[in-house]
């Protein structure tokens, strides 16, 4: 979503690169070439004033250190800004001394409210806990079944009345059957509407003054740009609104509404969906955010993923294999799949560090995964194992059987060749360095 405004301040980044110390006059065109990057990524018109008067303020205070370069400084300060702006620090939900602890799900149709609200008991549900979720929104046609449908896909029980009239009496209902149950959490999910309008946010307030609930999370769509900022504002002049579930967060859009929402709400941004699956759900972290922005990758949500998917057995298998240069091909078969669980390509190459600025993007290594497994299926296990015997005959082979090219089965052998050879160089083979003793390689890091 960040493509272009990361483009355009690496460019800006660029420029500055070479020169001597920052004059006044230099942070005065960077900040205008700055404000013109976020309102093109339809940043609010507020939010871009506050920000760049918030730059100017720390550039002509005392944070700009003599031993950083031109570029260094305004990536420091363009950082503190933006985090500010996004919210500054994460922000999880809530405790509860009363179980359980009740969500209150809000947003208009179309924003993907009744997903995010799949999504997040799921990610609740990985913690340990035991939610429930409530289907009282009984406008939409067929949004009980959808809710029934994604909670059996997430495994979490959903109260539901069949052609119940009454989304308050419903919610007082799931309130009760979740104490006598013993879940640890409610979440409610609530009628939308096409536009905001008091009819909406009554019903909303009677449900909420049922339930008593310990948030009240509004879901927006970050395709809709500044809609969604407008939207956001309504609702919280309305109700009391905990904070924001931002949706569409992986889309095409131009990002303005997820680094305006925070900074024009007042309400902290507490999750992003960052695809279509019920996985796809992630807690925000301004700091991450920003690091992505600033093409500077987001490390630590790479290796949460990684730890989510990689099992810890097979990590250290991986390990000393890396360290013996016993690396196959069903290795990295198993590898690739297990990279894959961890999202689309372009987000897992965004989280690297300098990876944003290669040519080859996320969705073309996307694409080019499946012709890899089929070249590696065709194979036989005797060549899985030992590639060197990958010759010309049994090249031509494992091309016809892939649907690929001979081209590109030689491109891969060579560079699984490559690999070895760098492995062996990794584990103190000739030439090369030995990993340090007790040195952990990082799970995947084969790939």
């Amino acid at each position: 979503m960040f493509d272009t405004l990361t483009g355009r301040l690496d460019d800006i980044f660029t420029r500055l690169r070479g020169r001597g110390r920052l004059s006044e006059k230099q942070v005065d065109e960077v900040l205008r070439e700055i404000r013109l990057a976020l309102l093109e990524a339809d940043v609010s018109l507020k939010v871009v004033k506050a920000f760049v008067k918030d730059v100017k303020e720390r550039a002509e205070g005392a944070e700009i250190h003599k031993s950083l370069t031109p570029a260094q400084q305004v990536i420091k300060l363009v950082s503190a800004a933006l985090i500010d702006v996004l919210g500054h620090e994460a922000v999880g939900l809530e405790h509860s001394s009363r179980l359980p602890r009740v969500l209150l799900i809000a947003g208009l149709q179309g924003s993907g409210k009744t997903t995010a609200a799949a999504k997040l008991a799921r990610l609740i549900k990985s913690d340990g806990r035991r939610p429930l979720l409530a289907a009282c929104d009984l406008r939409r046609p067929a949004a009980v079944r959808q809710l029934q449908l994604l909670g059996e896909q997430v495994e979490v029980p959903v109260y539901a009345e069949e052609g119940a009239p009454d989304p308050v009496a419903v919610a007082g209902n799931a309130l009760a059957h979740s104490r006598e149950e013993g879940f640890s959490d409610l979440i409610v999910d609530t009628a939308g509407r096409m536009h905001v309008d008091k009819e909406l946010m009554a019903e909303l307030g009677s449900v909420a003054q049922r339930v008593d609930p310990t948030e009240i999370l509004l879901v927006c769509d970050a395709m809709t740009g500044q809609d969604a900022v407008n939207v956001a504002e309504s609702f919280v002049a309305e109700v009391d609104v905990t904070g924001v579930i931002l949706t569409k967060l992986d889309g095409d859009a131009r990002g303005g509404a997820a680094l305006s929402m925070a900074y024009v709400t007042g309400r902290p941004i507490k999750f992003a969906g960052v695809g279509e699956k019920l996985a796809d759900l992630e807690p925000f972290h301004p700091d991450r955010m920003v690091s992505r922005i600033l093409g500077m990758g987001d490390v630590l949500t790479l290796i949460e993923k990684a730890e989510s998917v990689f099992d810890e057995s097979e990590a250290m298998a991986m390990e000393e294999k890396l360290r013996k240069a016993e690396f196959t091909f069903d290795d990295f078969l198993s590898q690739l799949k297990a990279l894959r669980k961890m999202g689309p390509m372009s987000q897992v190459l965004g989280m690297m560090p300098g990876m944003g600025k290669l040519s080859i993007g996320g969705d073309e290594v996307e694409a080019q995964l499946p012709r890899v497994e089929a070249i590696i299926h065709s194979m036989t296990s005797q060549e899985r194992n030992d590639p060197a015997i990958i010759k010309g005959s049994r090249r031509s082979r494992i091309a016809r059987g892939s649907g690929t090219s001979v081209q590109e089965v030689n491109k891969l052998v060579k560079q699984f060749d490559e690999v070895k050879k760098l492995m062996k160089m990794m584990s103190g083979g000739k030439g090369g360095p030995r990993l340090p003793k007790g040195f952990k390689l990082p799970p995947g890091v084969g790939i």
